[in-house]
């Protein structure tokens, strides 16, 4: 019989998604299936805009992530004009972006993980989130919930401070930024970034305590080799801003190492299924599906030689011990996102130390002087590219982006796949299951409306399939 269950809470990830659960003959998990259900549109939206006009618009791809979108489009936007930023220009670009990873880790781990990580994967999903794990200040670890809170609002700030408001700020344009950074800005960012780095060190600390008791859900939350892209310095240390692609087997040998993002085309193929709006993006020289690879927080720490801060770097020993240079499961992307906000942080400062932090030459001028160009840089999701064709008048013409969550679709679908065959069995989808589900899509963090460009009412729809196709269960959040 066909049973539909309505859970009230919204789920914990970010856009319109549903999972199919196949069931062979037997009754037993044969395949499942991450859909992703509504249009991507931004591409063609963008066609006919001037070409001044695309850094803010991209940026209202989303509202997590907006400063990539703007890094990336003026990066693109940069090469059409064949101008270099201004070092003071650059930087401070930099730093908007490295504050707006440190906000978006925070809400990855803290808002929409820690819940399962604090009050367990089975606990009622109406306690189960923030709010639920600082109910009860004498739970170990309650203390996240503020932390989390904090953190996310100090890189907000920072967003804000930079560019006149924290979502979707115009500050980052072609050829540099709008304005050059006030002494007195600089020391209210410094001021604030030590509590931020005592915030993440204490989940760190929190986290690797607490590791032990996720070794059932470790063992099957996306655990199997795969590849993993970042951007790296031309040194091997982590890069968000600008750098080099590095590609790192499963096996730690190099698939490439630091190669011109801009030449993506002849190494990354995109890939559509008829089962979903968001494509699939594949290493060429093994084909689709074989092509899979991850991006994000766990691939950076994954590529890069060091993270190239001392607390970081210390982490991330710490963290190698432990999993090894590359580890399979997607669960690690929870301790890999808290050593890449310390490293930002660290980072931050480094910027804001600057000698010429505060010069007033912050943005270069030109006109079209190239009819294409290719933005890059790393997404708190992973890495994103912007790619523009325009007329000779800068009107754009054609537009590819490729967003971190379709980088990681193959490895999302195969973690979908290997946590419903550990814990579906039987004609029924049991909450605890719904959430492991969920708890798998949440370690790659993905961007759905960054990815698709959806608008409307967000759920996550779990459906269970017989062979034959009949709709055994559903559960929509």
């Amino acid at each position: 019989m066909t049973r539909i269950v309505t859970i009230d809470p919204v789920t914990r990830i970010e856009g319109h998604a549903k999972i199919t659960i196949h069931l062979d003959r037997s009754g037993a998990v044969d395949q499942a299936y991450f859909h992703v259900t509504q249009f991507r549109g931004f591409e063609r939206i963008a066609q006919g805009r001037p070409l001044h006009e695309m850094p803010s618009l991209m940026a209202r791809i989303c509202g997590i992530c907006p400063v990539s979108h703007l890094v990336a489009s003026a990066k693109a936007c940069d090469e059409i004009l064949a101008v270099e930023p201004p070092p003071a220009g650059a930087a401070l670009r930099r730093l908007m972006n490295l504050a707006q990873v440190v906000q978006s880790n925070a809400l990855s781990f803290f808002h929409l993980s820690a819940p399962d990580l604090l009050l367990g994967f089975d606990a009622p999903p109406q306690t189960r989130n923030i709010f639920g794990m600082a109910a009860d200040p004498q739970l170990p670890g309650s203390f996240l919930a503020m932390d989390g809170i904090a953190l996310r609002r100090f890189g907000q700030h920072v967003i804000e401070l930079l560019g006149g408001k924290r979502i979707h700020p115009a500050w980052i344009v072609p050829g540099g930024v709008a304005s050059p950074l006030s002494a007195a800005t600089r020391e209210e960012i410094l001021a604030g970034i030590g509590e931020a780095i005592d915030a993440t060190e204490r989940a760190l600390d929190w986290y690797l305590g607490r590791v032990a008791q996720w070794e059932a859900e470790a063992a099957v939350f996306g655990s199997f080799p795969s590849a993993f892209m970042a951007l790296v310095t031309p040194d091997g240390l982590v890069e968000h801003y600008d750098g080099l692609l590095r590609v790192l087997d499963a096996d730690g040998s190099m698939l490439a190492d630091r190669i011109d993002a801009r030449d993506y085309r002849s190494y990354l193929g995109e890939a559509n299924e008829s089962f979903t709006f968001l494509k699939s993006v594949y290493w060429k020289d093994r084909g689709y599906p074989a092509g899979m690879y991850r991006v994000g927080p766990l691939a950076r720490v994954v590529v890069a030689d060091r993270m190239g801060t001392t607390r970081a770097d210390a982490r991330l020993s710490a963290f190698r011990s432990r999993v090894g240079r590359v580890p399979q499961s997607s669960f690690a992307y929870h301790e890999a996102r808290l050593i890449d906000t310390l490293h930002c942080l660290e980072a931050m400062t480094a910027v804001l130390g600057r000698d010429d932090i505060c010069s007033p030459r912050v943005r270069a001028v030109a006109g079209i002087n190239r009819l294409e160009g290719i933005g890059v840089s790393e997404a708190p999701r992973g890495t994103l590219l912007h790619h523009y064709r325009v007329d000779d008048d800068g009107i754009v013409q054609w537009v590819n982006l490729i967003i971190a969550t379709g980088h990681n679709n193959l490895a999302m679908n195969a973690a979908v796949t290997q946590v419903a065959k550990a814990f579906v069995h039987g004609e029924d989808i049991p909450e605890g299951m719904l959430n492991r589900v969920e708890a798998v899509i949440r370690c790659y963090d993905p961007c759905l409306s960054c990815s698709t460009h959806a608008v409307g009412r967000m759920p996550l729809d779990v459906q269970l399939l017989a062979a034959d196709g009949r709709l055994l269960d559903q559960l929509l959040r």
